[in-house]
């Protein structure tokens, strides 16, 4: 017997590499599981089965789908330039489409990623003694400036302005 068939339809499953030191894996349900990695999900629909039974249904579901997913990315492109959480609702939308399509779950993935990436990269010790001298350059930088504003003209506050 084929350690990699499965005996239920007599397939050959294709082998599923062997979990690094320290990796965890998660099943499509969220259970930590051998084998399946949130990255390893299938892609495609995640529509409930009655739902994808129907091609109607199903092409009605997905329109559906895109026009939430439409709007509320809709709603975060006006926060950007708006007081809210443009980015955040953006991301959101893109996640409302990845529950459907496949190119929305291919840019979350990599959008991921990037992020995670990005974030082990500000966490390297060289990186943060950088950002802490610029930062404290910066604000050296600021005090002198406003040092010489006071200097030069005072401080006058509002509600002692003479008209």
């Amino acid at each position: 017997m084929n350690a990699e068939s499965d005996e239920r339809d007599g397939a050959a499953a294709p082998a599923e590499p062997a979990p690094a030191a320290g990796e965890e894996r998660e099943s499509v349900t969220g259970d930590v599981t051998e084998g399946v990695t949130k990255e390893d999900r299938e892609l495609g629909s995640r529509a409930p089965g009655f739902i994808k039974a129907s091609r109607t249904l199903h092409l009605s579901w997905q329109v559906g789908v895109f026009v939430v997913g439409l709007a509320v990315v809709a709603a975060g492109i006006v926060m950007l330039p708006l007081p809210g959480p443009g980015w955040l609702v953006i991301f959101g939308g893109m996640a409302i489409w990845a529950t459907e399509f496949v190119w929305a779950q291919l840019v979350l993935r990599w959008t991921r990623r990037k992020v995670t990436e990005a974030a082990q990269r500000a966490l390297d010790p060289k990186v943060r003694r950088r950002n802490i001298a610029l930062t404290a350059v910066g604000l050296v930088i600021i005090a002198v400036l406003v040092g010489i504003y006071v200097w030069k003209f005072g401080i006058a506050m509002p509600w002692k302005i003479d008209e």
